[in-house]
């Protein structure tokens, strides 16, 4: 008997292209929640640099995995997968639909591909296979690859040196071959039911222009300020935490520490902002994405959303 799969509509996007406005109109026709796709949004007091929901906006439509650890704190991709399925369980039970929403695609990527089991490089494993690499030659080590794994050595040149030592390295790691990971990941059934819908604005100037004007909103809202706040309220927040690695974080901090003047900061900041967006709109465009909208020229997105999000929800498992 296959275990059933709860419903979940996906709105992804890059930064500042208006998931979260679309989201919320859709809510005046539908009663949804909504489920952050935000690895910066689950920071408590990140509220201005984040562009989180207001506590108005949070009110007016139920919002999950915001605000839930500390700027000290680690959340993983795991971790995400684990609380978003059991949150879209919880919204079904209240009868309510569940609406996925944001650009961080690393979360979104192990909830419908699964997460990437491979370990990490091992620099005293790689010396060593270098070392038998500059005594033996690489055909040595081809051939070893060929008898401990076949499968990816025959798809492999015998002349690629970086992935025949990374799949030995994989192996040495693990004690299972680089096609036995691979056949795993491919193995992988999503523990939800999505239907996709992706943000994909056309005309880059406007998205540009979007981040400008978001940004130095931000700044009249009192970005800076929030930041000296977290710098007080933890002794021990430092610059190469996760948290302060949030786009406009890491250049805020560099001004208050007198490494930067404020239009360096501001530029900066913007550069890193649309340096973001291009890198979420070149994962989104690999997606296999179920309606793909352009926020920037779609005059009618919200009716769009409503009358795909309707026919997703209502249609039998």
């Amino acid at each position: 008997m296959t275990e059933t799969r709860f419903k979940a509509l996906a709105l992804l996007g890059p930064t500042a292209s208006g998931k979260t406005g679309l989201a919320l109109a859709l809510a005046r026709y539908l009663p949804i929640e909504i489920i952050s796709l935000d690895s910066a949004l689950v920071y408590r007091d990140m509220n201005i640099g984040t562009a989180k929901p207001t506590a108005a906006e949070q009110a007016e439509v139920p919002h999950h995995l915001i605000d839930i650890i500390s700027p000290l704190m680690n959340y993983s991709a795991a971790q995400f997968v684990t609380d978003c399925v059991e949150k879209v369980q919880d919204i079904h039970q209240r009868g309510r639909l569940p609406i996925i929403v944001g650009g961080t695609m690393m979360y979104y990527h192990a909830l419908t591909q699964g997460l990437n089991s491979l370990p990490a490089a091992d620099e005293a494993t790689r010396a060593r296979l270098n070392e038998q690499k500059q005594r033996h030659g690489l055909t040595y080590l081809y051939q070893q690859l060929q008898q401990i794994d076949p499968v990816t050595a025959n798809r492999l040149a015998a002349g690629d040196s970086q992935r025949i030592e990374r799949a030995l390295e994989v192996f040495y790691l693990t004690g299972q071959t680089l096609s036995e990971h691979f056949a795993r990941q491919q193995a992988f059934t999503p523990p939800l039911n999505l239907y996709s819908i992706t943000l994909m604005p056309t005309d880059r100037s406007r998205l540009h222009h979007n981040i400008r004007q978001r940004f130095h909103q931000m700044l009249q809202q009192g970005f800076i300020e929030e930041v000296q706040q977290l710098r007080q309220h933890y002794p021990t927040l430092h610059p190469d935490l996760p948290s302060m690695r949030c786009v406009g974080y890491r250049q805020a901090w560099d001004f208050l520490e007198g490494k930067t003047d404020q239009p360096t900061f501001i530029e900066h900041s913007l550069i890193a902002t649309r340096q973001l967006a291009k890198r979420q709109c070149t994962w989104l465009r690999k997606l296999s994405t179920d309606t793909l909208l352009d926020p920037t020229t779609d005059t009618h997105a919200v009716t769009t959303l409503h009358t795909l999000a309707q026919r997703f929800f209502s249609q039998p498992d």
